[in-house]
């Protein structure tokens, strides 16, 4: 028995509609797309998409790492990434890159002839691209320090402060700790007393329980203050030889 008319004139009713919907939606210049798919740094198509977790700014990887040779700053925001390591908290976007592609026409065919014509001149093989294998198992491996990458950015001078670490002595109470072997250190001027205190604590090995108290000149310094505004305030007197010197001491904490 065939369906009743009715029913036939609104199933094609909605079928004419539905072409019609598509012929009339509407098409954007992909100009006014520029914003999102351009490396602020190159202002060139993003290429290897590269996103930093702080911001989630995103720009093209070659640029990003060649920025992070002399700033630790995101170029967008200027936002810190990290303090020495800024190369730890960028990851790749795959999925932009991956839109990227589908809307700038010939983008990824050219890149990848460009990438050929690159290892062919120098005589090496062509890199074959990566193969996602199903799923599976996860196996966790213990990363060897060998295979850990090692930073490209180094502290401007204009950032940086020296600092000289002066153990004053242990409470009584106060055992089982290992002498601070290392005591000029160079960091960053942003850095903090709280950064300074988990330093001397990883380096000592000492115990949850124990207290370190850091002293500048007559002061005792709090855990928010920068290394930068230390100095500013205190001085000259602070300095010795241009260091920055910090005596500290470990201390059990006060019971009320």
């Amino acid at each position: 028995m065939s369906s009743p008319p009715f029913v036939r004139r609104s199933h094609e009713g909605t079928a004419n509609a539905s072409d019609t919907d598509s012929e009339d939606e509407p098409k954007l210049p992909l100009n006014q797309f520029y914003p999102y798919i351009r490396c602020a740094l190159c202002c060139g198509f993003l290429i290897d998409a590269t996103t930093i977790t702080e911001c989630l700014h995103t720009f093209c990887k070659s640029c990003i790492v060649k920025h992070f040779f002399c700033s630790n700053r995101c170029p967008t925001c200027s936002i810190v990434v990290h303090q020495t390591q800024p190369l730890y908290n960028i990851r790749p976007d795959r999925q932009l890159q991956d839109i990227v592609y589908k809307m700038v026409p010939f983008l990824e065919e050219l890149e990848r002839a460009q990438m050929c014509n690159f290892y062919k001149e120098r005589g090496l093989d062509v890199p074959k691209p990566a193969v996602i294998s199903p799923p599976g198992p996860v196996v966790l491996k213990r990363q060897k320090k060998d295979n850990i990458p090692q930073s490209v950015f180094t502290i401007p001078p204009e950032l940086d402060v020296s600092l000289l670490l002066e153990f004053v002595g242990a409470e009584e109470g106060v055992c089982n700790y290992k002498p601070l072997e290392r005591r000029y250190v160079r960091v960053s001027g942003e850095a903090t007393i709280r950064h300074v205190e988990l330093f001397i604590r990883r380096k000592m090995e000492l115990s949850p329980t124990c207290q370190v108290d850091v002293v500048c000149g007559d002061h005792l310094l709090d855990h928010y203050q920068s290394l930068k505004e230390i100095q500013n305030s205190v001085g000259e007197d602070a300095l010795q030889d241009g260091l920055l010197v910090l005596h500290f001491g470990l201390v059990l904490p006060s019971q009320s």
